[in-house]
């Protein structure tokens, strides 16, 4: 965890917004991203879609018609992290995305703090489906928290909390950001500028290839790897991300937030409400009051 003053670190109450998507294919998109993953469309606006649950979005996907694939070893997503309120409605979206595209399936573990399931989406995308387990269970080793990757076999999970009742209510279950893991080209760029210099405090690490950040002591709000982009230089512009926002309580969040990077020379966008830059990727960033 880091050293600085609390003046020096994101709020606790920080939470991640939406992501956008630039989509090469709206209608395949939205339709995967509505029928497999139960959400709903929220607005509709300068062509794109923005999706959730309840009126919440959690992605917007914008049309960028033209543009290619990344490959696999750039910068950018590795993949955005949807997190449900209970196993059961967790189940559910698992149990559409299973039936919707067998093959999107990437994996599942039991990461100790958390039940993740993992798909890709049409144009390459990760996601992650999660429940946090009860935060009285997450174990401390210091300022890191104790994650690993356990088996957690799909077959047994829905046999053990799919219900009629969660299928049927669906999209009246609550789901959004958690998290959002990033591709990145080394991990001592990225500790250098979302921990020192945006305020995250670090929670965890994988043997030199991966870390995992937060603010307000949750497991993580934001992660990068190197796993498969290791001297990944700055991105181009492709499909996939187009911006990760993130949600703070106040202006005087952004103000503080705005101050660090004009500290660090990091050119941005400050209206006032919301602030707009890049990482050292080019993976675009917006800080904006919830």
């Amino acid at each position: 965890m880091t050293t600085s003053s609390t003046q020096d670190l994101l709020p606790a109450e920080l939470t991640m917004g939406t992501v956008m998507l630039k989509v090469g294919d709206m209608k395949v998109m939205g339709d995967y991203y509505q029928r497999a993953l139960g959400l709903d469309i929220v607005a509709e606006q300068d062509g794109g879609l923005y999706l959730g649950r309840i009126g919440k979005p959690v992605v917007h996907l914008a049309p960028a018609a033209g543009l290619q694939i990344p490959g696999r070893g750039e910068a950018g997503l590795f993949h955005t992290a949807i997190l449900f309120q209970d196993q059961p409605s967790l189940a559910a979206t698992i149990a559409t995305a299973a039936e919707y595209e067998p093959r999107a399936f990437a994996g599942s573990a039991d990461h100790l703090v958390s039940e993740a399931f993992y798909f890709t989406d049409p144009e390459g995308n990760g996601i992650e489906l999660y429940y946090d387990k009860p935060r009285e269970l997450w174990q401390w080793d210091g300022t890191s928290v104790v994650m690993d990757n356990v088996a957690l076999p799909p077959q047994r999970f829905l046999q053990q909390h799919l219900s009629e009742a969660a299928v049927t209510g669906q999209r009246e279950a609550a789901a959004g950001v958690g998290h959002v893991h990033l591709q990145v080209g080394d991990v001592e760029s990225a500790q250098k500028f979302y921990v020192d210099t945006l305020g995250f405090e670090r929670t965890a690490g994988w043997h030199g290839q991966a870390l995992f950040v937060s603010a307000g002591g949750y497991h993580h709000h934001m992660a990068m790897n190197v796993w498969n982009s290791r001297g990944a230089g700055p991105r181009r512009d492709t499909l996939g991300l187009g911006e990760v926002l993130i949600e703070v309580p106040g202006m005087d969040d952004v103000a503080a937030l705005a101050d660090r990077l004009k500290i660090a020379g990091v050119q941005n966008h400050h209206t006032g409400a919301e602030l707009r830059f890049d990482d050292p990727w080019r993976n675009k960033l917006r800080v904006a009051v919830r």
